[in-house]
């Protein structure tokens, strides 16, 4: 019998793209440039981080249901993985690029949102690791015949 624990951790994997919606990448201490003027920095501040966190969830959730078509499930958790580390990278970009006119004196702290990304690569590695095992349990199957 094969086991579907892949889908757990891909099912993981759209939650931590999920939980960027509730938890904030940074705050700071006073309101400032346009990405904290409300003293927090989320990515419902610029529509590319949403964008990218929707298609992470939405990509996340459509793999699980191709269970029966594990290449094409292969290819994308590759893709969950790369956009787990686009995510974080074009947030950072975003945000120097709006801190260059930004208060030096602002003091900026990392929240939960900057991290749940490595969850999404961590689990999609995992997914990754045993959709290979289930295509090699399915091959040495077919082998047996």
């Amino acid at each position: 019998m094969i086991q579907r624990i892949q889908s757990v951790f891909l099912l993981l994997a759209a939650a931590s793209f999920g939980g960027l919606l509730s938890f904030p990448l940074a705050i700071s201490d006073k309101p400032t440039a346009q990405f904290l003027a409300d003293s927090v920095y989320d990515i419902t501040d610029h529509i590319a981080l949403l964008v990218l966190t929707i298609l992470g969830i939405a990509i996340s959730l459509i793999t699980i249901f191709l269970f029966r078509n594990r290449p094409l499930q292969l290819k994308l958790s590759y893709i969950i993985i790369s956009l787990a580390i686009l995510l974080p990278l074009a947030a950072f970009l975003l945000f120097t690029n709006e801190s260059a006119v930004m208060d030096t004196t602002v003091q900026v702290n990392d929240q939960a949102g900057m991290f749940l990304p490595a969850g999404a690569i961590l689990f999609g590695a995992l997914a990754i690791y045993f959709i290979r095992k289930d295509d090699r349990l399915v091959k040495s199957m077919d082998r047996l015949r």
